[in-house]
């Protein structure tokens, strides 16, 4: 049983880039649209992917959730939207920051960037920045759009608006290309998104996913469910020697054998690959309780 949990625990950590590569184009699958200059605007636009993928990319499948989430608190017919909390809530308490892992297009973008050769810098020193994405959620997601009105009674998206690398990436820069009128249209915002987008990308090829650890209010919101989520990461204490190669390989800066299930914990599972005992491992369920031997209740990953 032991061995069939660390053995998907770990084929699941090396399936992670295909992983992703399925959920970006699943989140984009009108690639045609990037050649014709226009929106996918169907039925599936009205629900929500889970990962940071922008509603006005051409080949976007559905919606943003933080960008729908503003548009309804934003608007002057509500004033809060039950049903985009309520669905990342159920996605927090199911997987928890394992969305941001596995599932978000724009993280996967990130850690392309940190592959082209240069100089890597480590982000533990700058660990206090990481609470300016609870911040940003709170601001920019929830208050801005809701108190900042018009005489309308309209709020904008400021973080949509404002704030997010991904919608110019994947809206304006390939929309600007190929249609005549939003050429026509971009200004200074455009290029105030654009040096935005230049400093994520800059600051991507020497820090491991800056933007999912310093201000994005998705991965917020998930990291605030990791410690309950059904999906959890165990350190069994029996067979951990303390030799330090988990918290090493762990890009995100956790030590997962002191807070196994941190908020900053995206549960990419390299912690899995590099532990030579074999004691970290996905499981599912409820507790999260470190597994020493096989006394948890919980059912494991691949127990099944």
């Amino acid at each position: 049983m032991v061995e069939r949990r660390d053995g998907v625990s770990r084929l699941l950590a090396r399936a992670r880039g295909w992983i992703q590569a399925a959920a970006t184009l699943l989140s984009n699958v009108h690639l045609a649209n990037f050649f014709k200059g226009t929106i996918y605007q169907g039925p599936l636009k009205t629900v929500c992917v889970p990962g940071l993928n922008c509603y006005s990319c051409p080949a976007a499948t559905a919606s943003c959730p933080i960008g729908a989430f503003q548009a309804a608190v934003g608007s002057s017919a509500f004033r809060f939207s039950y049903y985009i909390t309520g669905f990342l809530i159920l996605l927090g308490v199911l997987l928890g920051r394992f969305l941001c892992g596995f599932l978000c297009p724009f993280g996967w973008f990130q850690e392309w960037l940190h592959k082209i050769p240069s100089r890597k810098f480590s982000g533990k020193r700058l660990r206090p920045l990481r609470w300016l994405k609870y911040i940003v959620l709170l601001l920019a997601v929830v208050f801005l759009p809701m108190l900042a009105v018009d005489e309308l009674g309209m709020g904008e998206p400021w973080f949509c608006k404002y704030l997010c690398p991904q919608g110019i990436l994947q809206g304006a820069i390939p929309m600007a290309l190929t249609n005549a009128g939003v050429r026509a249209a971009l200004g200074p915002l455009f290029t105030w998104k654009a040096v935005l987008l230049g400093l994520t990308v800059l600051l991507s090829v020497v820090f491991y996913r800056p933007f999912c650890k310093w201000l994005c209010p998705l991965g917020a919101f998930y990291g605030l469910f990791n410690r309950i989520s059904l999906l959890q990461m165990q350190v069994d204490k029996s067979r951990c020697v303390a030799c330090g190669q988990c918290a090493a390989a762990c890009k995100m800066d956790v030590d997962v054998t002191r807070h196994a299930n941190h908020s900053e914990c995206i549960r990419c599972g390299m912690c899995v690959r590099a532990c030579p005992q074999k004691a970290i491992c996905y499981t599912w369920g409820f507790g999260g309780k470190p597994a020493e031997g096989e006394t948890s209740k919980e059912t494991n990953l691949g127990s099944a």
